[in-house]
């Protein structure tokens, strides 16, 4: 059976977050990875798809990732997901404030709590949890297909910061290193945030000429 992923990226919010929408083609099954803004927009686009959302995966807790979790949940009854070493963090006082003052809204309790190497299915596909610690301590990628889904932890030319709670500079090389650039080199990398030169890069690319991991 061949490839059956369907991405769908969106730059939403004042900080140009990477929103995506991950469908499987033959079922219309799809999930939501940090649908953080212009959650009105993104639902139009789900509808006009006519998809069945079953999950919304948040990246890592940050607020700029996860303001509209309670809106997209609202409207399509999915599950929330995140990483379980981040999940004690996504309702904190401070995070559902930052949410508001971003123009979101704080975010419902998960409902999965995710580890490494577990599986969430779309349709007849599905994304295989990564831990990448290092920006937060319970970020994670996904990876699904030749698709991976880096969040904060790796961006087209760039790496996620390490100067905010729970960050860790040696922490996050080594996920990058270990476990991201083990992977093949056509692998497309799909960032967090639409900071670097392009929307989006491979494995190959970002280990070839990426300036924060040259010297590991």
């Amino acid at each position: 059976m061949g490839n059956t992923l369907e991405v769908t990226q969106l730059i939403v919010g004042r900080l140009a977050v990477c929103a995506y929408i991950v469908a499987d083609t033959q079922s219309s099954m799809a999930v939501l990875i940090d649908p953080a803004f212009e959650t009105k927009d993104i639902l139009a686009l789900v509808k006009e798809k006519n998809l069945k959302v079953t999950h919304v995966i948040n990246t890592h807790h940050h607020s700029d990732h996860v303001a509209g979790n309670a809106a997209i949940i609202r409207e399509t009854g999915a599950l929330l997901c995140i990483g379980k070493k981040d999940a004690p963090r996504l309702n904190t006082l401070l995070n559902r404030g930052i949410s508001m003052v971003l123009g979101g809204a704080g975010s419902p309790r998960p409902d999965i709590l995710l580890a490494q190497e577990d599986e969430i299915e779309v349709g007849k596909a599905s994304l295989s949890v990564i831990e990448t610690p290092g920006h937060t301590q319970g970020g994670i990628c996904l990876l699904g297909e030749n698709n991976l889904f880096t969040g904060d932890t790796l961006f087209v030319g760039n790496v996620g910061r390490t100067d905010l709670p729970g960050g860790d500079a040696v922490q996050l090389l080594a996920s990058i290193v270990e476990r991201l650039y083990t992977l093949p080199d056509d692998t497309i990398v799909w960032p967090g945030h639409d900071y670097g030169p392009a929307p989006y890069s491979t494995i190959g690319r970002e280990k070839a000429s990426n300036p924060f991991t040259q010297k590991v």
